[in-house]
């Protein structure tokens, strides 16, 4: 019986699509087909965004809000098969069109690519979260329950029952763990050798939890993050990974990987946050050296030390911030955190705008194309002469008459595409300047409480006493 899961796709629909449509992984594409849409990535997504912006409130590919993830565009499901079930490619491939079909509805926008690259067979599915007739599709704990019991309804139909150690809880990692236990490695670092290649590529920690899921990895968000790598048979919760792989351990190393590298700390005693930081980091820099704080290392590949702190890197890294940006007190940075939210949004709503104006233009230039496809054709169709007056009827609405006019509304096309992706580029640089004044703001707000120091001993005194019983019980 396959296990099934989701991941809600808040933007980069295209770039999913064409993952899962690699021709290495589907059989040069033999695996693949889709509902209501082409089997293609680009037409695929223009199609989805069609339907999603006819009744959703928003832009397909409006750029995200400055806190959260925005609203839903695609839902991606992946439908694992368990190796021992020995189900042949075309077989799996055939039971997730059926279960899509049964899921969903006739009018669900759906790609599906069955993968065959793995020892494990599994299919990816993604469908619009609009149906061609508006119904609305939601990824939930409840609504993942009835999926996932669709799934094994249609698997029972094919005559495929439930494996002892795939439904439920439970997982095959028979194999799994023998090549683990073969090659001499564990399933942690695993983990941890994933999350350390993803950090230099990611921007955001919910876009390397996405990127994991991508994967094969599953994650679960709640009090702690918690991973389980495909085959392994239970979630680890990534704190247990080491101490820079907790959550405000991996967001330091996201937000701060590339700030201030290399750059002299210029004293500014006129500065409050620069006063308040200085003396704050000598302490940290002493208890780092005497290793008397739990040792969080910012770079994995290098030994611990004062230098390769990540406490000490963290606020360093927002001095710098602070130095180059020269803020100079806590009610300045506040105030720059309210005006870079009003600045986002009103160029968010700008580059909808932008879209909007963009989408109407490649409206108009499907109707060109249109025209002068059927313009050569000889004998048309009643439904092809209707479709050739509606483009001609267009074209000399919006003033297109000649070439030169084609050309020039092409050019102004490409050229407002080129506009849209350096704005969107310009919110994400917009957006990471949020996050880290957001983060310096916290800080500060932590080392003025004046217990910092004392809250760093006695982190480090529970995690002494951790590694004490854990000593005890092997005992």
């Amino acid at each position: 019986m396959p296990y099934v899961k989701h991941i809600c796709l808040h933007s980069n629909v295209q770039k999913s699509l064409e993952y899962i449509l690699n021709p290495d992984k589907t059989e040069e594409l033999l695996y693949t087909t889709s509902l209501n849409c082409t089997t293609n990535a680009a037409d695929a997504y223009l199609q989805m965004k069609a339907v999603y912006e006819q009744f959703a409130d928003d832009k397909f590919n409006s750029p995200p809000p400055i806190t959260g993830n925005g609203t839903v565009k695609a839902i991606h499901y992946i439908q694992s098969f368990d190796p021992k079930s020995n189900i042949t490619p075309e077989l799996a491939h055939k039971i997730t069109k059926a279960f899509v079909r049964k899921t969903f509805g006739d009018d669900v926008q759906a790609v599906i690519a069955t993968h065959v690259d793995r020892r494990h067979i599994h299919s990816h599915i993604i469908i619009n979260s609009y149906s061609l007739s508006g119904q609305k599709y939601y990824a939930n704990k409840d609504s993942l329950k009835h999926v996932r019991e669709y799934s094994d309804g249609v698997c029972r139909a094919f005559g495929i029952e439930p494996s002892p150690n795939f439904k439920g809880t439970g997982r095959n990692i028979e194999y799994n763990e023998w090549e683990h236990k073969k090659n001499g490695n564990s399933w942690k670092q695993q983990i941890r050798d994933e999350i350390n290649k993803l950090i230099p590529e990611v921007n955001s920690l919910d876009e390397l939890l996405l990127v994991l899921e991508e994967r094969g990895y599953e994650v679960k968000r709640g009090k702690y993050i918690s991973i389980r790598a495909p085959g392994q048979e239970r979630f680890v919760r990534t704190k247990t990974l080491g101490e820079e792989y907790t959550e405000d351990s991996l967001n330091i190393r996201i937000i701060y990987r590339e700030v201030g590298a290399g750059t002299a700390l210029t004293e500014d005693k006129n500065s409050q946050l620069w006063a308040a930081y200085s003396s704050i980091i000598g302490d940290v820099h002493i208890l780092a050296e005497q290793q008397r704080k739990v040792p969080r290392k910012q770079n994995i590949s290098l030994p611990y030390s004062a230098d390769n702190d990540l406490d000490v890197y963290r606020l360093s890294a927002q001095l710098n911030v602070i130095n180059k940006h020269h803020i100079v007190s806590i009610s300045e940075l506040e105030s720059r955190i309210k005006h870079i939210k009003k600045e986002y949004e009103k160029q968010r709503i700008e580059v909808n705008r932008l879209i909007d104006e963009h989408t109407q233009m490649s409206s108009l230039l499907e109707q060109i194309r249109t025209f002068h496809e059927l313009s050569k054709k000889g004998e048309l169709s009643a439904s092809e002469e209707l479709k050739l007056t509606i483009a001609k009827q267009t074209m000399q609405q919006n003033g297109i008459l000649t070439i030169a006019d084609e050309i020039r509304l092409r050019d102004r096309s490409e050229n407002m595409d080129k506009r849209i992706a350096a704005l969107k580029e310009k919110l994400e640089n917009c957006k990471m300047t949020y996050d880290v004044y957001v983060d310096i703001a916290s800080t500060y707000r932590e080392i003025s409480a004046e217990d910092y120091i004392a809250k760093l001993e006695e982190e480090e005194r529970q995690r002494r006493e951790r590694e004490a019983k854990k000593h005890r019980k092997k005992l």
